[in-house]
Parts: structure tokens; C-alpha cells; sequence
């Protein structure tokens, strides 16, 4: 396939009326906007079928566009020369590519349009509560902490039983326990309880810059009102994977939940569900997630030759392939591509809105040394692309799945169960 130059691709919500409202929109517009990629839609694999979309909340189309006018488009946009993505193995309906380290954001499909998140909700989560809690403290489970969808994902905690924080974090990482995001939640919150910890998360998006993103419930579970975009879920990955912990937690492949008595003589083992970690190499975790409303949902990040890059997409049927795979592919193309290009970057915490900080005051999530270098970068990204030469690499073959084993509750159709 020849080069595709600096494009755009279809919207998450690809409705008429949706459309009709993002030209409605792309007209009001000032003239300074001209500077914004024309809209090309992206190349996407054939899929069976797509349920209807939720509707997102309108946009203001005055609020300039967080990254940069490089995603100022709701279809494709690259860096000039740069191949076409691999749309024979992606169905997402929009994706993000970016470097963990510099904060260069390498192509995007629609990276600001909404959607439902599912479970990469979690991350959010994480991003918000794990500064504020100590791995060490041992916490009771409540009911108020088991009251969410029956038959979606669980770890499979115990009423009354008392587990380390860090053992509930594996447990929200690895099996994608909404049981855990409860528990999580409401130690976060404080005297404000789980309603505080979803607060929490929506500040901590705020001051990361993530302001396509609202939360409703601290799992991803669906909710009113509850969406996020690709570029903010890769803002969000980028300040959990700048924590150790979180890289810790995150790339656990197997841990073991304590015994219980006397419900639960001998605890059990709970396996990481991000196939990404057994099938790519150089993966450093993520995160799946899948509702109905939401379809399926993918976080990836690796490493290659010291580069760094995160995958966020959402909308994705699996087909051709699953999510986590799909993801692998975009991780494979955004590796292809020089170090020194870039349509955008992932802003600073604090930059998009440095009047919002999340209460509580938890420590900034990416350093301080990381905001001047993610600058640094773009300003030469953006300056090198024009002579950029790109060099093309073959998709990498994706190794066998392994199976994880693992213990949980199976979501049933319809619910969140990733």
C-alpha cells in the first residue's frame, strides 16, 4: 500500500446525526482551525456487524484541541509519509499511538472522539488512588463493596475478609475485579466513600488533561454520562506507567489471594487476563475491558530497543482479531516509525487546566524532567517530519496464546467481563 499522508478517521460514533453535529461544529470553528488535519477516514477492517453507539456529549467546538491541531479531526491523522496503519487487523473505531517517555503522539484514529471506556476505567482508578493508599494496610471487605453487576468480573472477594491493599490492586490489574475497583473507591474517597473516589478520578482526569473523560463508576461498569477518548486513555496510561508500583502490579502474570477461614481455608491463584504480557515481546502490561455499550476496549504498552510506546483504542469488535491483538499490530506499526516524528503530543498534568488539582493532592504523575523532554520532542518532531524519512517494518509475528489460569467470576453476556 502507498504512503498515506496526514489524514483522519471515522468517528467513534458513526450515526448521522453525530456527523451532522461534528460538521456543524467544524463550521463554527474560527479560521485558525484551518491548520487542523483534513478528515480521511481510517482504513478499518470489515466486521460482521456493529451495535448502535452511544451518543457522546457535544464538544465545545471553541475549546482548543488538547495535544494540539494535529488531532483536531475525528478520522486519521500521520505523520507526513508515514505507511498506513495495519486496517486489515483493526476494528477499533478510534486509537491512539504515543511514546510513554516523550510524550510524542506518533498517529491517531478520531483521538478525541467518545466512548464508552469499560474496564481500561480502571486505570483512571489507579492513576487517582494509588498515591494516596499504602500497599501495606490491610482493609476489610464490606457490602457496600460486592454491590455491582452480578456475573461481572470479580476477583472473587470475601464479605468481611481482610486483604492488603496491594493484594486488591492485583486483583483490579490482573482479573479486572469490579469487586476490588469497589474497595479501591472507597478507600480513596476518604470520609466521602466510593462517590469520593469517583470524584477523585474525575479531578485527577481533569488535571492530567484528560477532558473528554467522565467517570460514573470507579470499574468501567457502565454508566450515564460515563465516556473517555483514546488520547486520554493514553495521558492516563502515561501517569500510571510512569509509577513503579503500577509497573509492578501491572506486569504480574500470577498471584495468590489469601486464605480466607474459615469461607476460605487455602486462598487461590488469580492469573494476569492481558494476554499481551505471555504473546508480545517486550510487553509491559495494560489493560482489557468490554461492555455491550462500550464493545471492546484495549490499554498496551511495550518496549523495543529502549523506545517506549503505549496503545489505546476503544469501539473494537474482535474481529478480525481480538482487542489486545489489534493493539499489538498499532504497537508494531508505531515501532516502525522514526523516533523523530510526531502529529501531537501528550500534554503535561496540569497544562491542559492548571487551575484544576485533584484534592487530596496526590503526587504529580509524570515528572516534572518528563513534561520539558515531551516538549523537547515535539517541537523537533515537528520540525524533522517534513524530511523524515520512514522506514517500514514488517509486522512482527504475534506469538501463540498462552492461557492464564486463572479464578473468577465470568461476565455474563451483556456485562462487563474484561
Amino acid at each position: 500500500m502507498a504512503p498515506v499522508a496526514a489524514a483522519a478517521a471515522p468517528s467513534p460514533v458513526s450515526r448521522p446525526a453525530a456527523a451532522a453535529s461534528r460538521r456543524a461544529g467544524a463550521a463554527s470553528r474560527p479560521a485558525a482551525a484551518a491548520s487542523r488535519p483534513s478528515f480521511v477516514a481510517c482504513p478499518s477492517a470489515a466486521v460482521r456487524s456493529r451495535p448502535p453507539r452511544p451518543v457522546p456529549p457535544p464538544t465545545d467546538p471553541t475549546r482548543p484541541t488538547v495535544g494540539g491541531d494535529g488531532l483536531g479531526t475525528a478520522g486519521l491523522t500521520l505523520p507526513p509519509g508515514a505507511p498506513p496503519p495495519p486496517a486489515s487487523k483493526v476494528s477499533a473505531t478510534s486509537w491512539v499511538v504515543a511514546d510513554l517517555d516523550s510524550g510524542a503522539v506518533l498517529g491517531a484514529c478520531g483521538p478525541h472522539e467518545k466512548s464508552p471506556p469499560a474496564s481500561v476505567q480502571k486505570l483512571l482508578l489507579a492513576a487517582a488512588v494509588l498515591p494516596k493508599l499504602d500497599p501495606a494496610q490491610v482493609v476489610e471487605v464490606t457490602r457496600s463493596d460486592l454491590d455491582f453487576e452480578p456475573g461481572s468480573s470479580a476477583v472473587g472477594l470475601l464479605l468481611g475478609g481482610h486483604y492488603t491493599v496491594e493484594t486488591i490492586w492485583l486483583g483490579l490489574l490482573l482479573n479486572s475485579g469490579n469487586d476490588a475497583a469497589n474497595v479501591l473507591a472507597r478507600l480513596g474517597g476518604g470520609d466521602a466513600g466510593a462517590p469520593g473516589g469517583v470524584r477523585l478520578m474525575n479531578e485527577t482526569a481533569r488535571h492530567l488533561g484528560a477532558l473528554d473523560t467522565h467517570a460514573v463508576t470507579p470499574s468501567g461498569l457502565d454508566g450515564p454520562g460515563q465516556f473517555t477518548s483514546a488520547y486520554d486513555l493514553a495521558l492516563i496510561a502515561r501517569a500510571c506507567f510512569a509509577r513503579e508500583d503500577f509497573r509492578k502490579y501491572d506486569a504480574t502474570q500470577v498471584a495468590q489471594v489469601p486464605a480466607q477461614p474459615p469461607q476460605d481455608p487455602r486462598g487461590f491463584q488469580i492469573g494476569n487476563d492481558n494476554q499481551i504480557l505471555y504473546a508480545y515481546p517486550g510487553a509491559l502490561g495494560g489493560k482489557t475491558g468490554f461492555t455491550d455499550l462500550a464493545r471492546h476496549t484495549y490499554v498496551g504498552a511495550a518496549e523495543r530497543n529502549g523506545r517506549r510506546l503505549v496503545v489505546t483504542l476503544l469501539g473494537a469488535e474482535n474481529e478480525p482479531v481480538r482487542g489486545w491483538q489489534q493493539g499489538a499490530a498499532l504497537l508494531d506499526w508505531g515501532f516502525s516509525l522514526p523516533k523523530d516524528v510526531a502529529v501531537a503530543r501528550l500534554v503535561a498534568p496540569g497544562e491542559a487546566d492548571p487551575k484544576l488539582t485533584p484534592s487530596g493532592a496526590p503526587v504529580l504523575a509524570v515528572p516534572p524532567a518528563m513534561r520539558q523532554q515531551a516538549t523537547t520532542h515535539w517541537l523537533s518532531a515537528v520540525v524533522g517530519a517534513a524530511v523524515a524519512a520512514v522506514v517500514v517494518v514488517p509486522l512482527s509475528a504475534l506469538l501463540a496464546l498462552a492461557v492464564a489460569r486463572r479464578r473468577r467470576r465470568i461476565g455474563a453476556p451483556g456485562q462487563e467481563n474484561m
